[in-house]
């Protein structure tokens, strides 16, 4: 279980991310005044282990996960889903997973295959921004993270952009 919390008085979109005792396990960085809405995770140490932009020019709201440099996979909304969000995250090769959820609700599963790998929920009545990710399934947790992330940037602009 993690939580991922926006930090108060923080310029741009700076999370916390815990683990289920409290201690943090990474921070994110949202850059000010990036056009591509970027964000990097970074380790305690201060190095960054992970980021996340939108693609300026895509149909609907598409956003790059890298991992150690790497591309590790695309968050893209999918069109035409009426009262239900949803996102492919496009990783390499046949295994991509799917987030789905309520907007209203703030309640999303993280599927591969068919098969719940995670739950995300927006916390409500909280000054800032708090989702809880409970990763149920064998995937890497710091896609999970960053798609969330993702998901939190796309409902920042307004899902229809």
């Amino acid at each position: 279980m993690y939580v991922i919390r926006e930090r108060l008085f923080a310029i741009g979109d700076d999370f916390d991310v815990l683990d289920e005792s409290g201690a943090k396990v990474y921070h994110v960085d949202g850059k000010v005044l990036s056009l591509r809405n970027r964000v990097v995770i970074e380790d305690p140490t201060g190095q960054e282990v992970a980021s996340v932009h939108r693609h300026l020019v895509a149909l609907r709201p598409t956003y790059e996960v890298r991992i150690g440099g790497e591309k590790a996979a695309e968050v893209r909304k999918k069109l035409f889903t009426p009262f239900r969000e949803k996102f492919v995250i496009d990783v390499p090769g046949p295994d991509d997973l799917e987030m789905k959820g309520n907007l209203l609700d703030h309640e999303y599963v993280i599927e591969q295959g068919g098969a719940e790998v995670a739950a995300v929920s927006k916390r409500w009545l909280t000054v800032r921004d708090t989702y809880a990710v409970q990763i149920t399934g064998a995937v890497e947790h710091l896609l999970i993270i960053a798609s969330v992330l993702a998901l939190d940037l796309a409902l920042d602009r307004g899902v229809g952009d």
